[in-house]
């Protein structure tokens, strides 16, 4: 049966599986890094406008013909410096990192993609651009998904083993990534604190699910100050390590983008959250894709998906 997108209200409901977290963890928290600067929409690539998402700008077009300069310069912050801010703080830690790569992004910047393979963070696909995948018809939606895979694996050196959108991905995503094959896990999800398997066109399909709101892209909406991002993100940690104490451990998912929290006074509020989360027994900071093969190991593919 052709797959296609079905919405689920009840999920794994009251009673959701035990993880098993590696060394009897309460809580699994991953940190992902958005590495998107260089592959968004630009006049220099051809798409007829300068993109200002996730930006001082606030998303808001100033220029409205011709190059906008100035995001330009905003997003190649991120990449020239919060890049290197954010790794410090993790490195300094000795604390592991997933990147969610663009793969044209990566491309421009060779430094930071040795200084990835030498962490050995593990790269999720990010796309071949930070574009909206579901305004691509579906044969540029699979030429996407081919490009970003063969840039990675020639950038990084090996291919990437998860895949996930820039906010949504269309209809035909998760059926277009399995079709390509080769990846463990898609995230293209947030309505989950676990992972769970799907059935795609007959396939078992892992989904690790990401969190937009525990996100610092608050800091491009009603957030200001680093204190109100580490207290945010901070509660939503206590609540989650409460529940793992009390016998229902989760997952979570914190998402960073180096031209926003890259900043000096927005760091800060990063510095404070993995130094409260250090100090807590029985978490495990971890990468994607450990999650995703821990899944794979202690809760195989039960021969249908969830929903079905």
């Amino acid at each position: 049966m052709p797959y296609e997108v079905r919405r689920d209200f009840i999920g794994y409901g009251a009673n959701p599986p035990d993880p098993q977290w590696p060394g009897g963890a309460k809580l699994a928290v991953n940190f992902v890094i958005n590495y998107e600067e260089g592959s968004e929409p630009s006049i220099a690539l051809g798409d007829g406008y300068t993109e200002t998402g996730l930006t001082e700008a606030n998303g808001a077009r100033q220029v409205t013909k011709g190059r906008d300069l100035a995001a330009e310069g905003m997003f190649e912050y991120g990449s020239r410096v919060g890049f290197w801010r954010l790794t410090r703080l993790f490195q300094e830690r000795g604390l592991p990192l997933t990147i969610f790569g663009c793969a044209l992004a990566l491309e421009q910047n060779p430094e930071a993609c040795a200084a990835i393979r030498a962490a050995g963070y593990d790269v999720c696909s990010h796309g071949w651009r930070w574009v909206k995948h579901f305004e691509l018809s579906e044969a540029e939606e699979r030429d996407h998904i081919a490009r970003a895979v063969a840039s990675l694996e020639n950038t990084i050196g090996e291919k990437p083993a998860g895949w996930y959108c820039r906010y949504g991905p269309s209809v035909n995503t998760r059926r277009l990534v399995v079709e390509h094959g080769g990846f463990l896990y898609d995230s293209d999800y947030y309505g989950e604190e676990l992972p769970f398997w799907l059935t795609v066109e007959g396939k078992p399909q892992l989904v690790v699910p990401y969190s937009i709101t525990n996100n610092d892209g608050k800091y491009a909406g009603w957030m200001g100050t680093s204190d109100q991002w580490f207290s945010y993100i901070r509660d939503a940690f206590d609540m989650l390590y409460a529940e793992g104490q009390a016998g229902r451990p989760k997952m979570m998912s914190v998402g960073l983008h180096q031209r926003l929290i890259g900043h000096p006074a927005r760091a800060v509020g990063l510095q404070r959250v993995l130094d409260h989360m250090m100090q807590k027994q029985d978490v495990w900071i971890t990468r994607r894709v450990d999650i995703a093969r821990h899944w794979v190991a202690t809760h195989p593919y039960p021969g249908k998906g969830l929903n079905e």
